[in-house]
């Protein structure tokens, strides 16, 4: 598959077959997913890999979990502005327009969300945290590593789904882990072989026209 291939074939999968994930195809993508491009070669990505039972466990913390959550970050900055609230705004019509759920209906539009915290029904995940001190650089590097892991996922036939929704969850996800302190919770990412027949898979995004957000700056 070649690059491009596996860019144009990447979703984000919401509904996932009950196949399992071998942890070795795991490891093998997160080894090449290292030579993904990061400043000063930081480094800066600490992986968790749950899979088998302990995504069994997980869940079932996860259902059992009553203390207050506190949100690592804030996912989207708290007044959007355009055109990035239409585009947010479009993909969740969208979404919901697909699997026929009515604006109205706020109980569904809820219900499809929680879905997020049961990694939609992938039988294996990853969470990515970074260390507290890095800032908005080594966070790109995420975005780059996290990239490279989906688009070689990609290639070797593993669908994936990012969710910069757990970071809502971080203090439940680091006691199940047991991580450090100096750790921050970025995001998990769904893994597993799509379902080709749920609705929810056919959503293709759509991406607003190079014109809209690229100048090519022309000498006189």
């Amino acid at each position: 598959m070649k690059v491009s291939e596996a860019v144009e074939s990447r979703q984000s999968i919401r509904e996932y077959l009950e196949k399992p994930v071998d942890n070795k195809l795991i490891r093998e993508i997160l080894e090449k997913s290292a030579r993904a491009a990061n400043g000063g070669n930081l480094q800066p990505w600490k992986i968790f890999v749950i899979n088998k039972e302990s995504m069994i466990d997980f869940l079932k913390q996860q259902s059992e979990w009553t203390d207050p959550e506190t949100s690592a970050y804030n996912i989207y900055p708290s007044s959007l502005k355009e055109p990035y609230r239409t585009s947010r705004y479009q993909l969740g019509e969208q979404m919901y327009s697909l699997l026929n759920i009515s604006r109205d209906d706020k109980e569904a539009r809820f219900m499809q969300v929680l879905k997020n915290f049961e990694f939609f029904g992938a039988p294996a995940a990853i969470f990515c945290f970074v260390d507290k001190q890095m800032g908005p650089p080594q966070w790109s590097d995420l975005g780059m590593f996290l990239q490279t892991f989906m688009l070689l996922g990609q290639e070797a036939g593993l669908d994936t789904c990012a969710q910069e929704a757990w970071s809502m969850k971080q203090d439940s996800v680091k006691s199940f882990l047991e991580v450090d302190e100096s750790l921050m919770l970025f995001c998990g990412m769904a893994l597993g072989y799509k379902d080709p027949e749920a609705l929810i898979n056919q959503l293709d995004s759509e991406r607003r026209p190079v014109d809209d957000w690229a100048t090519f700056v022309i000498n006189p």
